[in-house]
């Protein structure tokens, strides 16, 4: 049985198989739960989320963290918002508003994501607070520049990301694919993994593990600001609070999925898992109408036990 449990817990499909026994077991009594509908909203809300996560998990890797995701996805909503509205919008129903909103989001996000990586490459800070200084100060900018109101009129073109789940799914899934090659096929994976696992073996081995590292919060930063992009269309208008609440989403989603806090382990598919099942949690939930508050503490709740299996899988890992 012990050695059941342990291969069961190792396995790439343990979360997986928990998502499936939470859906058996809360569709008795969540009306609505088991329908094409609802299916249908949780892959769309899934989406941005995921891709968020990836970052996450890219960085989570390499021995980091990066708590201003958050943050990217306000200030990245607002400025593609900026750039593409069709009242005041710097190119106001240009043809090419749409395209230069979404350039400006990747490139805004990038550039935070540089912040962070000088930050803790070049001044070798702690990434917990260099990133949580950025969530902070990103976070007010966004606020600042608009006052917190919100940004409406987006381009059709745009808005189109967040209507059609079939293109916004599209999107995600290439994204996922490439970052699945990255990290099991190219040489840039393995140096990820070796960073996380052991920095200093990795750089006497001739790792170039400062760089290697500002790389994986620039890649961070551009997931951000590409889930950026599919909230900012989905919510149909660019806010400097969209990301506000998603933070322990994304740290939750990857952490849950299997990616090690301790660094060095973590694969694509396991956070595709993690996200599945935080939705599912989500989801369930609110068909139930419970709280805000009551929502939050179970996924803490489930959080927190994901900390603990991430621990045993380290110690059986080493056994």
């Amino acid at each position: 049985m012990t050695a059941l449990f342990r291969r069961a817990l190792l396995s790439d499909y343990f979360v997986l198989g928990l998502c499936a026994l939470y859906a058996a077991a809360v569709a008795p009594f969540t009306p609505g739960f088991i329908t094409a509908g609802n299916f249908a909203n949780i892959l769309a809300t899934m989406l941005p989320l995921l891709l968020a996560a990836l970052g996450q998990t890219v960085v989570l890797i390499a021995g980091g963290i990066d708590l201003s995701t958050s943050a990217i996805i306000g200030l990245t909503s607002i400025v593609g918002a900026m750039v593409m509205n069709d009242d005041t919008g710097w190119l106001a129903r240009s043809p090419l508003a749409a395209i230069a909103g979404v350039a400006a989001m990747v490139g805004l996000g990038a550039m935070v994501g540089a912040f962070n990586g000088l930050g803790v490459t070049r001044g070798r800070m702690p990434p917990f607070m260099v990133t949580l200084a950025s969530m902070m100060g990103f976070s007010g900018l966004a606020v600042w520049l608009t006052h917190s109101k919100a940004i409406n009129a987006l381009p059709a073109t745009f808005t189109l990301l967040g209507g059609r789940t079939a293109v916004a799914c599209g999107l995600v899934l290439a994204v996922a694919a490439l970052a699945h090659l990255m990290l099991s096929r190219s040489l840039f994976g393995r140096w990820l993994y070796a960073v996380g696992h052991n920095p200093r073996a990795a750089l006497i081995s001739g790792v170039p593990v400062a760089g290697i590292v500002f790389s994986a919060y620039v890649l961070c930063g551009v997931l951000a600001a590409l889930a950026a992009v599919l909230y900012t269309a989905q919510a149909e208008t660019g806010s400097p609070v969209l990301g506000q609440r998603v933070l322990l989403d994304v740290i939750g989603a990857t952490v849950i999925g299997g990616t090690s806090l301790f660094g060095g382990k973590g694969k694509v598919l396991w956070t595709v898992f993690g996200v599945l099942l935080l939705k599912l949690i989500d989801n369930s939930l609110n068909l139930l109408s419970l709280s805000i508050f009551t929502i939050t503490m179970t996924k803490g709740a489930v959080i927190l036990l994901a900390a603990c299996l991430d621990s045993a899988r380290a110690r059986l890992g080493a056994t």
